[in-house]
C-alpha cells in the first residue's frame, strides 16, 4: 500500500533474525555445525587471516546487476562456491554492513562483527574470486542501525563505508535505504551523501540503491528519498524497489509495480521512459515472503522476460540462503530464512539472474527461464524434421530455448512459455510448450480477425494477458511473452507479442 508520512507502516522485508532463525547464527558457528560453506571457502578464510581478500575477477556491470543476495554470516548460508558451479553464478550480493549495535560509527557485519577484524567474509570472498566470481556488498536492510543513523554526516558515513571498499577491494555496493532508517531525512542525507561521495572517489564503482516497492511504485519515503538523490545530484547505476510483502499477488502485480516506478523515475529526474528504464531495477523475494505472498518460479520468469525486453538495469533478489526446497516443501504454511516455502530445484532462482546477466546455466535439473525471443545454440540433440507446411524450425531436443521461441513438432507449432532444454513438445510433465495448432499442409488451426477457423480468443485491448497467452488478431495467432494490457499485437513499440502464424 502507499505509505504517508510519519504513519506506522508494515515491515518491508529482509528479516535477517527474523525468517526463521531464533537468534543469528555465526560462520563460526555455522561451519562447525555442519559445513555450511564449502571447505574451499573454509580454507580460504584460514589463508586470508592476514591479508585482505583477493584481487577481485573481472566481471562486467551485468553480473553486479543480477547478483542476489547472500547472508554469509547468518541464515544457514550455502556454500557460494556450490552454487556458482551449479547455477553458473558469477556474483554475490553479501548482505548487510551496519553501525555496531552498541552504538558508534564503523562498519559491522549484521552490527556484530566488526569489518576491521573480519576474516571470515574476507575468506568467503577470496573462495568466489579464486572460482572466477566477485561480490558487491549490501548496506542497510532492514533491521539493524544504519551507518547513516550513527554517523553525524555524509562525509562520515562515506568514510566508514569506504573501510569496507578497502577491506574487500570492492568494485560495487548496495545502498538497501528502507524502514525505518529512509524515514529519517537526517539518515538519507547521510546515505545519499555517502553514495555520492564513494562514487566520486572510487573510479568506476558500481552503485545500486534498493528501496521499498508498493502499488504505485514506491511509497512516501522512497518519493523523499529520490527527491534527496536528486537534490544532490546523485545518479546511481540503478534504483530498485521490491515488489513484495506491500500486497503484491505474483508476476502481474510486480510488473505493474515496475511501470508506476518508472512513471516515478520520470517524474521525478525529468527523464523519458527509456532512460527511465536504464536506471530501475527490480529485487525480488523468492517463494513464500514474510506476509505470506507466494512468487514461484514462473512469477520470476514474467518479471525476467518483462525486466530483459524493457532493458532493466538490475533484477536481483532476496535471497540465495532461501533458494533451495524446506522440508516439507511448503514449510508448513511458514516462511524461512533458510528455505523458499515452494517446490523447487536448488538454485532454482539464481538461473534466473544468470540469464539476466547474459550467460546460460548448466543444463540438467532445476526449473527455470530465460530472456525473451530467441534461441541460444544448438548443442546436439535429434531434430525431427518438420512436416508439410510447418514453416517454423523443427523442435530440436539440444537445442535451449528462451521465452517466445517457437518450433515445429509433431505437426504443429509450439511456442516456449519460458527458457527450456530438451522437453519435447506436448509433455505433461513440464507445460512449458504451447501448442499453437497444427501446420500439415499449410492449414493450421488458431485465432483470425477477418474469416478462418480461428478457435483461440480474439485478443482484447481490456484483458490483462500473462506470459504465454494465446490470442488470435488481424488473422494470425500471437502469443505473449510477458505480462500486457492494451498492448495490440503487432506493434513494433512493445514487441510483447510473438507472431504464431496465420490462421
Amino acid at each position: 500500500m502507499p505509505r504517508t508520512p510519519r504513519t506506522p507502516q508494515t515491515p518491508v522485508h529482509r528479516r535477517p533474525r527474523r525468517l526463521g532463525r531464533a537468534t543469528a547464527v555465526t560462520a563460526a558457528a555455522a561451519l562447525a555445525a555442519g559445513g555450511l560453506l564449502a571447505a574451499v571457502e573454509s580454507g580460504a578464510a584460514q589463508a586470508s587471516t592476514s591479508a585482505p581478500a583477493a584481487a577481485q575477477a573481472s566481471l562486467g556491470s551485468n553480473w553486479y546487476a543480477a547478483a542476489p543476495y547472500l547472508m554469509p554470516l547468518d541464515n544457514d548460508p550455502p556454500s557460494a562456491t556450490e552454487i556458482m558451479s551449479a547455477s553458473g553464478l558469477k556474483a554475490f550480493q553479501l548482505a548487510f554492513i551496519l553501525a555496531p549495535n552498541g552504538g558508534g560509527c564503523s562498519p559491522t557485519w549484521d552490527g556484530t562483527a566488526a569489518v576491521s577484524a573480519d576474516t571470515q567474509v574476507a575468506g568467503l570472498i577470496s573462495a568466489i574470486r579464486a572460482a572466477g566470481g566477485d561480490v558487491s556488498v549490501s548496506i542497510g536492510g532492514y533491521g539493524g542501525t544504519k551507518l547513516g543513523q550513527a554517523c553525524s554526516t555524509p562525509e562520515a558515513t562515506a568514510a566508514a563505508y569506504q573501510q569496507v571498499i578497502d577491506k574487500y577491494q570492492l568494485k560495487a555496493i548496495d545502498f538497501d535505504l528502507e524502514e525505518p532508517e529512509y524515514e529519517n531525512t537526517a539518515a538519507i542525507h547521510n546515505e545519499i551523501g555517502a553514495a555520492k561521495i564513494l562514487q566520486t572517489r572510487n573510479a568506476g564503482l558500481y552503485v545500486s540503491v534498493t528501496t521499498a516497492g508498493t502499488a504505485d511504485g514506491t511509497g512516501w519515503f522512497g518519493k523523499q528519498m529520490l527527491n534527496e538523490a536528486k537534490s544532490q545530484g546523485f545518479t546511481p547505476a540503478n534504483f530498485s524497489i521490491m515488489p513484495f510483502d506491500g500486497g503484491f499477488n505474483g508476476a502481474a502485480a510486480q510488473i505493474s509495480a515496475l511501470e508506476n516506478f518508472n512513471g516515478v523515475l520520470r517524474s521525478t529526474f525529468g527523464w523519458d521512459a527509456a532512460t527511465a528504464y536504464a536506471h530501475e531495477g527490480v529485487s525480488m523475494m523468492n517463494g513464500r515472503s514474510d506476509t505470506g505472498e507466494m512468487f514461484l518460479q514462473s512469477d520470476f520468469q514474467q518479471v525476467l522476460d518483462y525486466a530483459t525486453s524493457h532493458k532493466l538495469a538490475r533484477y536481483t533478489f532476496w535471497s540465495l540462503n532461501r533458494d533451495r526446497q524446506c522440508t516439507p516443501a511448503d514449510n508448513n504454511g511458514k516462511t524461512s530464512g533458510t528455505c523458499s516455502s515452494v517446490p523447487q530445484a536448488p538454485w532454482d532462482f539464481a538461473k534466473f539472474s544468470v540469464r539476466f546477466a547474459g550467460a546460460t546455466p548448466p543444463t540438467g535439473g532445476g526449473t527455470g527461464g530465460s530472456t525473451s525471443g530467441s534461441t541460444s545454440g544448438s548443442t546436439g540433440g535429434t531434430t525431427t524434421p518438420p512436416p508439410t507446411g510447418c514453416t517454423a524450425a523443427a523442435w530440436n531436443s539440444g537445442t535451449a530455448y528462451s521465452g517466445g521461441a517457437v518450433v515445429s513438432y509433431n505437426g504443429h507449432n509450439w511456442t516456449a512459455k519460458w527458457w527450456t532444454q530438451g522437453e519435447t513438445p506436448g509433455s505433461a510433465s513440464s507445460g512449458v510448450w504451447t501448442d499453437n495448432g497444427a501446420c500439415t499442409g499449410g492449414t493450421g488451426t488458431g485465432g483470425t480477425t477477418g474469416g478462418g477457423s480461428c478457435t483461440v480468443p480474439a485478443w482484447n485491448s481490456g484483458t490483462a494477458y500473462s506470459g504465454g497467452a494465446v490470442v488470435s488478431y488481424n488473422g494470425h495467432k500471437w502469443t505473449a511473452k510477458w505480462w500486457t494490457q492494451g498492448e495490440t499485437p503487432g506493434s513494433a513499440s512493445s514487441g510483447v507479442w510473438t507472431d504464431s502464424g496465420t490462421c
